[in-house]
């Protein structure tokens, strides 16, 4: 079953997609720790490189608001955002119980504006998936997310609040189907627990296994209860390159893709499982890796590229801007342009994550065993599951966190200035009764509405017989005015009629 691909170079569509893309400056602000692995610092190079190759001509660049604790908490525990929300470097010796609960400590340290960066990390999420659901993009990127070891009540690897789970939330409510793909090195443990038990998102994660952190993700854990069959496991082996890579993930997903019929796709790129990184064993290249953003891409369905693990920050910047690149149909040069950190890429200053002599431990015999179970896992779900008509949930835009639900904008008695704009009056539809004249219609309708509102002191209340008798008057009035204007006219007439004849 298993047929070894040769790794040709990579051909983009130039087919236009709208991409959307998710960033906060602030991202880059939060430190980890002395020593520590896990550095934002990347996004905000990888943000450097995108500006530099002038990809903000080709997509929609947004700034999403931060997640608010209502919104973490339609996955997450109350007790744990509460305790993400207060504890701080200066007062997490308070917490001991909480801290050994919660699963916070080395791994995962308490670190200045801890809750701010995970509500931004989920906040570009949550909104890219909004966008996806209103189709106002085709693809959305957001490389602060992809946090998917975080679990309902627990920080782990590194990653406290699990966006990428918030995110396939909001896509369900529009899309019977989610499909999950995770190319990280870890096993997408947190994302797959979340969805075990449900047949409407179906996780997929190619990952090393072994004595290896989190240790979970054999390939007969396929899910249980309705989510029987909807969990795809693919456990590799360290040193795995571009043509075995590409060999065993291309006709997996096909298959996914072909049985299950998903009407959405979130992609989770951890650069982890490239060729270097400081604590993945792949063997992947720039190219090899961004062959699982093209292909996917290809599959023409709504898609959300989102971060995740990466520890070498030069090639995961590298990598990143990339496939920014590919998902808006365009391949990078090479030769790196000048930008912010820019000495960060030498010697080389190129765009290029090489592979290296790094042996391969995934012989074809393995691979060939390995894709004939999942392909034989897979079979179980030629028939995509059926959904229920319900009504759809309302959208996050009414849990009270936009401008059409401040105070200002409710006080208009009718939402923003913008809903109140697209509003058209069509003609005459305020003149409904022809045998009265539109000015006289519009006093009535004018004194009408000043009746229910409350008077002011100096501005004295009129009637409607007042209204009547100033009308009839103002009349009389040109009236008489014209029938003076008329005799004065005739009388010039005469005048100059008299004159001519003279």
């Amino acid at each position: 079953m298993y047929v070894e691909q040769p790794f040709d170079e990579l051909k983009v569509s130039s087919d236009k997609r709208r991409v959307a893309y998710f960033y906060d400056q602030d991202v880059g602000n939060y430190f980890y720790g002395t020593g520590h692995c896990m550095k934002p610092h990347r996004i905000r190079m990888t943000h450097s490189l995108i500006m530099n190759y002038e990809l903000y001509k080709k997509m929609e660049i947004y700034r999403a608001q931060p997640a608010t604790n209502l919104e973490l908490t339609q996955f997450h525990s109350d007790e744990y955002i509460d305790f993400i929300d207060r504890v701080t470097p200066d007062n997490v010796h308070l917490f001991p119980r909480e801290a050994h609960i919660f699963n916070v400590g080395e791994d995962c340290p308490v670190f200045d504006g801890l809750s701010e960066f995970c509500k931004i990390s989920c906040g570009g999420s949550m909104e890219g998936a909004a966008r996806l659901n209103n189709g106002m993009a085709d693809i959305v990127i957001n490389y602060a997310g992809g946090l998917h070891h975080a679990k309902k009540s627990e920080a782990s690897g590194f990653c406290y609040t699990n966006d990428i789970v918030l995110a396939i939330i909001e896509l369900l409510r529009k899309h019977p189907r989610v499909l999950y793909i995770d190319t990280d090195v870890h096993h997408g443990d947190g994302v797959e627990e979340a969805f075990y038990t449900n047949d409407r998102v179906m996780t997929c994660s190619f990952h090393k296994f072994g004595d290896f952190f989190p240790g979970t993700g054999v390939v007969g854990d396929i899910g249980i209860g309705k989510g029987k069959y909807h969990s795809v496991n693919i456990p590799l082996r360290d040193g795995i390159d571009d043509a075995s890579y590409k060999s065993i993930f291309e006709p997996i997903i096909q298959h996914i893709v072909d049985w299950y019929q998903p009407s959405a796709i979130v992609l989770q790129c951890g650069g982890d499982s490239l060729s270097g990184d400081r604590l993945g064993s792949f063997n992947l290249s720039m190219r090899g890796h961004a062959n699982c953003v093209n292909f996917v891409r290809s599959l023409r369905l709504p898609m959300m590229v989102l971060g995740g693990g990466g520890y070498t920050i030069r090639n995961v910047a590298r990598t990143w801007a990339f496939e920014t690149g590919i998902c808006n149909g365009e391949l990078l040069s090479k030769e790196l342009p000048y930008n912010s950190y820019y000495e960060y890429y030498a010697p080389t200053y190129e765009l290029d994550v090489r592979s290296s002599n790094m042996n391969n431990a995934n012989s074809k015999e393995f691979l060939d065993k390995l894709l004939t179970q999942v392909i034989a896992n897979l079979d179980h779900t030629k028939h995509a599951p059926s959904i229920q008509m319900q009504e759809v949930p309302p959208d996050r835009e009414d849990l009270g966190d936009v401008d059409e639900d401040m105070a200002e904008a409710i006080d208009t008695k009718g939402g923003s200035q913008m809903s109140r704009d697209k509003v058209v009056e069509k003609e005459g539809e305020y003149y409904s009764d022809e045998s009265k004249d539109k000015g006289e219609h519009n006093i009535f309708e004018h004194q009408h509405e000043s009746a229910t509102q409350a008077p002011r002191k100096d501005v004295p209340i009129i009637t409607s017989e007042e209204v009547h008798a100033a009308v009839e008057d103002d009349t009389q009035a040109a009236r008489i005015l014209f029938e003076d204007e008329k005799a004065e006219i005739d009388a010039l007439n005469r005048d100059q009629e008299m004159a001519e004849a003279a």
